[in-house]
């Protein structure tokens, strides 16, 4: 049998791979091996299958563990869309450029590698992006709020999208520029739970968004076994290799508190609140006032802008729960009223308002209502005065004593790790879903603790403050009346009449040194 021209094999295998990006990748895409250099891309199983939904699906996240190889299984797709499709428009976008790079790179290595016949040509070739002829391209990028803003994208890759800085605005941008019918891959490991990448992943899993779901976990790979997976343990430590292995949202990230403490936290604490109160809905109440309880009010104030929120907490002194909250966006005067009435409903709470900047503007209002129960900090913050801090009238006029609470570089730390003990020892009583979603995304950071880029703490910080002023100057002040209570006790046994030893003895006590009958007071 005589073969078939040569032009015609390569006809029918360009119309082969412009149909099967799995049979183009397969048969002609080079990929770099870290030690055995360029080799063919041999497509695993999970690999195809996760293809295949790229093709069906507009928005696709996928939730995958370490290097199993869907960044390049990405790229492979970008360079098909790009070889085979005339003006199509990539955009990858990374927390950091080079990582960004890095698929690009990839795609760019399959294109060098790819036989003339099935190359195109460039116009433009450098480290961050490949154009070809026919008008398509790829580009990379770091993340920043613009990122994709003015361009018309036929498809957005979100590498390592649990990392990425101020996704949500950027995806806000970019989402945008995919309404004409582009499509998106968001693809990562794990990076703690409440941040855009867990929450989408939530709404694909639930169906209630319109994100088709992904879930790659290490045991897809052919060449992982349980002795591989025991290993990872060993050289990652188990969270971060449940994390990097198992794709476990709960253990991933550096939270400051226990993302396992916090999931636990929400299945058995969290309820929905009895009341929602305010024009916004933001003062949430779990339970009315007590008048026979004590109770701590302490404030977060913000700016009231777009972009900052004040928010406080009441608990109740003694059970250590939360009974109110309140986020939302407020002008630094209404807040300040606004804390003076619930301090008030709730039997004068004490208010304990963190005195930054902006905070000063609430605690003015506060004093100018004539609020007598205001926290006060000592200028020397190795000394908590009870007596000036809790009684009823304050020396304002003492140069010692400042209104409110002191967030120093010294004290920030201490009330971080207050609010990690309480919550590991699981001694305190949380209502509040939000917070225990700001909890989820409060992180080391640098070993500092703070929110995720993007994210707020305001209910963190405020709850933080409460727990150590309940466990400093409230417990100080407890520890008084028990001793009074003492006091008062060992003064009381003394003139009260004593157990009877004796039938005639029954109403006899000792006064003044000389025994008395006090029969009398039976007649």
């Amino acid at each position: 049998m005589k073969p078939a021209p040569l032009k015609e094999v390569i006809k029918k295998q360009y119309l082969m791979c412009a149909k099967d990006p799995a049979y183009f990748m397969k048969k002609y895409c080079m990929v770099q091996h870290p030690m055995k250099g360029k080799v063919p891309f041999h497509l695993y199983e999970y690999q195809e299958k996760s293809l295949k939904t790229f093709e069906d699906h507009r928005f696709n996240i996928i939730l995958k563990a370490r290097q199993l190889g869907l960044s390049t299984l990405t790229a492979g797709y970008s360079l098909w869309m790009m070889t085979f499709h005339s003006d199509k428009n990539i955009l990858v976008i990374a927390t950091k450029q080079d990582t960004a790079k890095n698929l690009v790179t990839k795609v760019r290595v399959m294109h060098a590698n790819l036989p003339s016949w099935l190359k195109q040509k460039c116009t433009e070739d450098n480290k961050l992006s490949l154009r070809y002829n026919n008008g398509s391209q790829i580009k990379a990028v770091s993340s920043g709020e613009d990122s994709g803003r003015s361009e018309a994208l036929s498809l957005l890759i979100l590498d390592e999208a649990a990392f990425i800085d101020k996704i949500e605005p950027i995806w806000a941008a970019a989402s945008q520029t995919l309404s004409t019918g582009g499509q998106c891959i968001a693809l990562s490991t794990p990076n703690g739970v409440g941040n855009w990448f867990h929450k989408t992943w939530v709404g694909a899993e639930d169906g209630t968004n319109d994100w088709n779901w992904i879930r790659l976990h290490w045991n897809l790979h052919p060449e992982r076994n349980d002795e591989w997976r025991k290993e990872q343990d060993k050289l990652l430590g188990p969270s971060l290799a449940a994390q990097e292995c198992d794709c476990d949202f709960i253990t991933s990230g550096q939270t400051v508190v226990d993302g396992v403490i916090l999931e636990e936290y929400r299945q058995t604490h969290t309820q929905d609140p009895l009341e929602k109160r305010g024009i916004d809905s933001n003062f949430w109440v779990w339970q009315p006032p007590n008048y026979t309880k004590e109770y701590v009010l302490s404030a977060d104030v913000g700016r009231g802008d777009s972009a900052d929120y004040s928010a406080f907490h009441i608990m109740d002194v003694e059970s250590m729960e939360q009974v109110a909250e309140y986020k939302g966006k407020i002008s630094t005067k209404d807040f300040g009223n606004l804390l003076v009435n619930t301090a008030t409903e709730y039997n004068n709470a004490l208010l304990v308002v963190e005195n930054n900047n902006i905070g000063w503007a609430a605690i003015q209002q506060v004093i100018d209502r004539g609020y007598d129960r205001l926290f006060y900090t000592s200028k020397d913050l190795q000394y908590v005065d009870v007596e000036n801090q809790l009684t009823n009238r304050y020396r304002v006029q003492d140069r010692n004593m400042v209104p409110g609470f002191s967030m120093t570089m010294k004290t920030r730390p201490l009330v971080i790790a207050k609010l990690e003990e309480y919550f590991r020892e699981k001694s305190v009583i949380v209502r509040s879903n939000r917070l225990i979603d700001e909890l989820f995304v409060f992180i080391y950071n640098n070993n500092k603790a703070e929110a995720m880029q993007g994210y707020n703490d305001d209910l963190v910080m405020s709850f933080a403050i409460c727990l150590w002023v309940r466990d400093t100057a409230l417990r100080l002040r407890q520890e008084g009346i028990d001793l009074q209570k003492k006091t008062l006790g060992n003064i009381a046994s003394q003139m009260l009449p004593q157990t009877p030893t004796n039938e005639n003895s029954s109403w006899e006590m000792d006064v003044n040194g000389e025994k008395e009958n006090l029969e009398w007071l039976l007649n």
